[in-house]
């Protein structure tokens, strides 16, 4: 997983309408209705299946930081698959996304002027098709590198080139993302 990845899931998860569960017995009963066997959700959980069953009994009730912080994990990105496919729907037809980021923009630009990187924080609205792409490069198993060309190309279009207004053969490249987060 890439950092443009991680935005695209956090950002899905601002949109629950309903918190998921907080107990560590309701969490491990989620994941046994979504993954139907304690194989299953060992194997994600990277646990034994006697575990898991002790978690669901509650002969267990504190696993160990990291165990619980993947159990955190699979439950939110299962939690509500219908609210978080509506927002993307929504945000892929016309909404679009924010984009906020720091990050080091490498440019190919016409002679005589400065191709010099450098770091700047942007927060940008990139319209609908952007978003879409996004999606659908997400949901094809896409690469950090393709989804930073994605968004490095809407950055460039809305941002440095002021939608075709301006800067007229500038190439827009994101090199070193210091933090990145999505909204929609």
């Amino acid at each position: 997983m890439g950092e443009i990845d991680d935005a695209l899931g956090r950002a899905d998860q601002e949109g629950f309408t309903k918190d998921p569960p907080k107990t560590l017995k309701g969490q491990i009963s989620y994941l046994m209705r979504q993954l139907k066997t304690t194989r299953a959700v060992a194997a994600e959980l990277g646990i034994t299946a006697d575990s898991v069953n002790r978690y669901r009994r509650g002969a267990r009730k504190h696993p160990p930081a990291r165990v619980q912080d993947r159990i955190d994990a699979a439950v939110r990105s299962r939690w509500q698959p219908v609210v978080r496919k509506r927002r993307r729907d929504q945000a892929a037809a016309a909404g679009g996304i924010t984009v906020e980021t720091r990050a080091r923009f490498g440019y190919t630009a016409p002679v005589g002027t400065t191709d010099d990187g450098r770091m700047r924080r942007i927060t940008v609205h990139l319209p609908a098709a952007y978003a879409q792409r996004l999606f659908d490069a997400r949901a094809a198993g896409a690469g950090d590198q393709q989804m930073r060309q994605i968004v490095a190309e809407g950055l460039q279009e809305v941002y440095f080139k002021d939608g075709g207004t301006r800067a007229q053969g500038l190439e827009v490249e994101l090199t070193d993302i210091d933090y990145v987060d999505v909204s929609f």
